[in-house]
């Protein structure tokens, strides 16, 4: 069975041998090593700031699909009250008619 460290020691000793038997100065070899440095922090923060754009626009929508659903069930919510409020009106007048019957005129 491998070693894992010894894999890991190969790797590193022969990233060291690449960079010490490079054709380039290592003024170069360092400054190509900064721009890809560079080029992956820009490509990083702009994958972030996408992804916190896409989020940014799902809470959004979020919210605005929230609104509305809540703007329909306030709406339903008040037809069915104004529903109640006729029926217990169609019941008060009835109750008015048969108490009017019950009193006795003087």
């Amino acid at each position: 069975m491998i070693n894992k460290g010894a894999v890991v020691l190969g790797v590193l000793l022969g990233a060291a041998a690449g960079v010490l038997l490079a054709p380039e100065k290592g003024s170069e070899t360092r400054d190509k090593f900064k721009k890809e440095g560079k080029d992956i922090k820009d490509q990083l923060s702009s994958d972030l700031a996408e992804v916190k754009d896409d989020l940014t626009k799902a809470v959004a929508s979020g919210k605005e699909k929230f609104k509305k659903d809540m703007e329909e069930f306030t709406s339903k919510s008040s037809y069915k009250t104004e529903q109640a409020i006729t029926f217990i009106e169609k019941q008060l007048a009835i109750l008015k008619e048969k108490n009017k019957k019950l009193q006795k005129t003087s």
